[in-house]
């Protein structure tokens, strides 16, 4: 679950926009924070964004599914509530800080 330090890097950047935006590696991937709330999970060079039931259904209408892993003690892959985010919104700053905010409200509201 590795995250190439120029695509982070490159995300970070593409992510100015929305505000102070910092990472944190975990677990060989990397989350994206603003103000203390994770709102972004990086695995693999995947961008995945918090999503909630206000805004999941904006990333299945783009065909985008959740992050999963398999964990040791399940059958089934576990599901995250975190969606790949559109390839087309990682390439436009504007698209993706709009989705990191959508994401990062998603993320506070979970928090509360």
């Amino acid at each position: 679950m590795p995250v190439s330090p120029e695509y982070l890097d490159y995300l970070l950047d593409m992510l100015t926009p929305l505000g102070p935006v910092q990472s944190k590696r975990m677990f060989g991937g990397a989350g994206l924070f603003m103000d203390g709330t994770m709102f972004g999970l990086i695995v693999d060079d995947v961008l995945y964004l918090k999503a909630d039931e206000q805004t999941q259904s904006d990333f299945e209408d783009q065909g985008m599914g959740p992050f999963t892993y398999q964990k040791k003690s399940r059958k089934e892959p576990v599901a995250l509530s975190y969606f790949e985010a559109p390839p087309d919104v990682i390439e436009d700053s504007d698209a993706l800080s709009a989705w990191g905010r959508k994401a990062w409200e998603a993320a506070r509201r979970a928090a509360k």
